[in-house]
């Protein structure tokens, strides 16, 4: 199978060098020439344009920022759907709302091309590495086809639903899980930091205990080297995908007190640091508390 890739940003980027590693035929194209210049010194195929992309692969990764690019990406008039062969799947790797997947599959429902709805989890370094979670939601016979794409760039590739959509709903449940992870993160680490206790000392502590996983160890490791930029995981896509689990609570009736907190959170980090990783939003409430946590203590 010939692949390609939409979007070569953080995790795009790592997709299209897993696929050209697994020794598949990559084609991919991003909006930002420098992305498109890396790709291309890893052995990818740059392409002109979407509908080049579409007219070369059978198997399509998505990994655009917002379900308005997935739409007109898939289903412009210059998009993957006018011009991938039929038997072909494109590969909804994008978070975006189950709402608009739904819609998106609905339009597709007879093009004779597969989609695949599966966001993904593992960040930046999931995705460089090749270890990424799939949450993947697609018949069980296409699953099958194109399972060595997506074993390509995935560690674990679970099967979630069979619907558009599917994928993305249960996405939305685990982002509202991590963005309160990460919430709390922040505020125990300007707790620590206000009361004198060195960053080494709380990731030790942290990290083996009841409340460790690495989503709060690696949020540490970030805050007390003083890493707020450049580490891969921009605030935009956490600060999008709290918007969409919210979305799913209002559109649910579902109360969700914790993710409304951790979105709020990321909202002021977004606001007073828009070029910030998602860590950043530690040094809001540490401008407030007058502290710093640095790894050996305060400097």
């Amino acid at each position: 199978m010939k692949c390609g890739v939409i979007g070569l940003g953080d995790m795009g980027s790592g997709l299209g060098k897993n696929l050209l590693k697994a020794g598949f035929e990559t084609y991919g194209i991003d909006l930002a020439p420098d992305r498109n210049a890396a790709f291309a010194e890893q052995g990818g195929i740059v392409a002109d344009s979407v509908a080049a992309i579409g007219q070369a692969c059978d198997a399509v990764f998505v990994m655009v920022m917002a379900g308005a690019q997935a739409e007109a990406v898939i289903l412009g008039d210059d998009g993957l759907v006018a011009n991938m062969s039929k038997g072909g799947a494109i590969i909804l790797s994008a978070t975006i709302k189950p709402a608009e997947a739904q819609a998106i599959g609905a339009a597709m429902a007879d093009s004779g091309i597969h989609l695949i709805d599966t966001p993904v989890s593992g960040g930046f370094p999931g995705a460089q590495g090749g270890t990424l979670t799939m949450m993947a939601a697609a018949p069980d016979a296409v699953l099958d086809q194109f399972a060595p794409v997506m074993e390509a760039v995935s560690a674990n590739i679970h099967r979630v639903g069979t619907k558009p959509g599917d994928g993305q709903t249960v996405k939305a449940c685990l982002q509202s899980l991590i963005g309160a992870q990460f919430s709390a993160t922040f505020e125990a680490a300007a707790l620590a930091a206000k009361a004198g206790v060195p960053g080494q000392v709380i990731l030790d502590v942290f990290s083996t205990s009841s409340a460790g996983c690495g989503v709060v160890n690696n949020a540490l490791e970030k805050i007390i080297d003083r890493q707020f930029e450049g580490t891969g995981s921009h605030i935009n896509t956490m600060h999008k995908d709290l918007t969409i689990s919210m979305n799913l609570g209002e559109q649910l009736g579902v109360p969700l007190h914790t993710a409304a907190a951790a979105m709020q959170i990321f909202h002021a980090g977004r606001t007073k640091y828009p070029n910030g990783d998602n860590w950043v939003c530690t040094r809001v409430i540490e401008e407030i508390v007058g502290a710093e946590l640095h790894r050996k203590g305060k400097p």
